[in-house]
């Protein structure tokens, strides 16, 4: 299955999502992108498209913003594969506060296991 995930500007939370399943668990594809094209163009960080949004079986945002961003730059055909992970813009990258509640999150137990 291919996982993406979202958030601001992929630099704390979706970079951390993607690295972490990645290397810990295996039987899916791992990306993740930001959905502000200014943050991510100061970063240099990878940008969401509609490339990436039509290549993700399921899509993950951290806050609500985030599926507004989808909605209004995409459209609302994508909404649903995409799930709100509820996780706020508090933590650094592979912060392990983050780390736990990525790998003890509901919504994501299902990647734990190979498909």
């Amino acid at each position: 299955m291919n996982i993406l995930f979202l958030c601001t500007a992929n630099i704390q939370r979706s970079r951390t999502a993607e690295d972490h399943f990645r290397e810990n668990y295996l039987g899916h594809t791992y990306k993740s992108a930001g959905l502000s094209e200014k943050y991510c163009k100061q970063h240099g960080t990878t940008v969401c498209t509609t490339d990436l949004l039509d290549w993700a079986d399921r899509v993950f945002v951290m806050e609500h913003m985030h599926i507004e961003r989808v909605e209004d730059n995409a459209g609302k055909h994508y909404l649903d594969k995409v799930d709100n992970l509820e996780i706020e813009d508090i933590y650094q990258y592979m912060q392990s506060d983050l780390v736990e509640i990525l790998d003890t999150h509901k919504r994501l137990q299902f990647l734990k296991y190979k498909k």
